[in-house]
């Protein structure tokens, strides 16, 4: 099965998300096709991408889990900035998650080394954390998008706590992906 580890994202902000994806299509003359937008009650903050793993697989990566996330304290992170990856031409669109968290980044930091451990490769890039709010599949809709996310670069959505993390199957379908909660691994409170 398909699998990540993310941290989830409140109802609150999941209907912001949403204005802010209305907002951004406001006066552009996109076609259906050209953008994939992320349902905003699925978004969530992607810690670790996984892949492919076995049903023992998951047992070993949840328990890799439980013991990171007993290491660290919950924490509240930031969500606001919106941008793109993809230079002119957005290929993403998304919205920055806990970009200046030192406990996120120490937290995200710690479940790479945990899971390289066992055998899963840690990412080539650096962590970014953030929501992806579609994906592109047309060009000019990237040029168009990534100019309305430049005019609203500093939207503020407000805060999260995060005080769990969750293992997630991820099951691809046409209308979008399906996610299952696999594992919920609560954070240390003060």
């Amino acid at each position: 099965m398909r699998c990540f580890v993310a941290i989830e994202i409140d109802e609150e902000i999941q209907k912001s998300l949403g204005i802010l994806q209305k907002e951004l299509t406001r006066g552009t003359d996109m076609r259906k096709g050209d953008v994939k937008w992320v349902r905003p009650n699925s978004m969530h903050l992607t810690l670790k991408f996984i892949g492919e793993a076995t049903d023992k697989q998951i047992v070993e990566i949840c328990d890799i889990i439980k013991k990171v996330a007993q290491r660290h304290e919950a924490f509240d992170m930031t969500i606001g900035q919106v941008g793109h990856f993809g230079g002119e031409g957005a290929r993403v669109l998304w919205v920055g998650a806990g970009l200046d968290s030192a406990p996120l980044l120490k937290l995200q930091e710690d479940l790479e080394q945990a899971l390289a451990q066992v055998g899963w490769p840690p990412e080539n890039r650096k962590f970014s954390g953030h929501l992806t709010l579609c994906r592109i599949r047309n060009v000019k809709a990237g040029e168009k998008l990534g100019q309305a996310a430049g005019q609203i670069r500093d939207y503020d959505l407000g805060a999260v706590r995060a005080t769990e993390i969750c293992v997630y199957e991820s099951q691809l379908e046409h209308e979008g992906p399906i996610y299952t909660r696999m594992g919920r691994f609560a954070l240390q409170e003060k």
